[in-house]
């Protein structure tokens, strides 16, 4: 095992830190505007609903069920050439935001969408009974009904994004992962590792308790 040279890592350890707030920030801010939008694109267009639309909502569903099984890592992997199109590059940090963009656009629409089907049906159809736009009982029944959980949703997936920025490390996408594979494990440092660990607990426990805190604020 190496000497743990604390000076030397610190510096590394930061840029790490803030690679892996780069990766998670942009694409959960990406994702979510995306996933979201198909989610209400899904729930109004589903048989029977607001908006129904059985084309719109079959494609969608596909689409969604076909990207949704596949691991991330195999997703980053297949869109390495697309990510070179796009950066210029199919390493570091931004072209990492690429496939966690995607992976986590689907994981949100699904989410999203059960909370909003969960929402009363008597509500919907009370508010449609008076007269509102699908449109209208879309954003002022359904979408302030179901905020609550939404919110808890999308805090599940911020977290599993941090996860997910782990595992790009592996590929060359930076961040805390980058530094535990190459600083710990590849130098057999495993205070490396560690630190790493204990780094990675403690942002996903902050991120958890954000978001329960503003679920709980809605919600009441």
């Amino acid at each position: 095992m190496r000497e743990f040279d604390l000076e030397a890592f610190l510096p590394r350890f930061w840029k790490a830190l803030g690679e892996t707030l780069v990766m998670t920030g942009v694409s959960f801010a990406a994702a979510a505007v995306i996933g979201i939008l198909l989610a209400l694109w899904l729930y109004a267009s589903r048989p029977g609903n607001l908006l129904e639309n059985r084309v719109v909502y079959a494609v969608l569903n596909f689409v969604i069920n076909l990207v949704r099984p596949v691991p991330f890592l195999i997703v980053a992997i297949a869109l390495v050439g697309v990510t070179r199109l796009v950066f210029g590059t199919g390493f570091g940090p931004l072209a990492a935001t690429l496939p966690l963009t995607i992976v986590a656009s689907v994981a949100i629409a699904r989410v999203i969408e059960t909370n909003l089907v969960a929402v009363d049906a008597g509500a919907v159809e009370a508010g449609a009974a008076m007269g509102a736009s699908p449109v209208r009982v879309l954003f002022t029944i359904v979408i302030p009904e179901s905020l609550g959980p939404m919110i808890l949703g999308l805090t599940y997936i911020v977290v599993a994004l941090v996860d997910a920025t782990a595992v790009a490390g592996t590929l060359g996408g930076g961040g805390l992962g980058y530094l535990a594979l190459n600083y710990g494990w590849a130098r057999f440092d495993y205070t490396v590792i560690w630190i790493v660990v204990i780094a990675l607990v403690v942002l996903v426990q902050g991120l958890q308790a954000i978001g329960n805190r503003i679920a709980r604020s809605v919600m009441h």
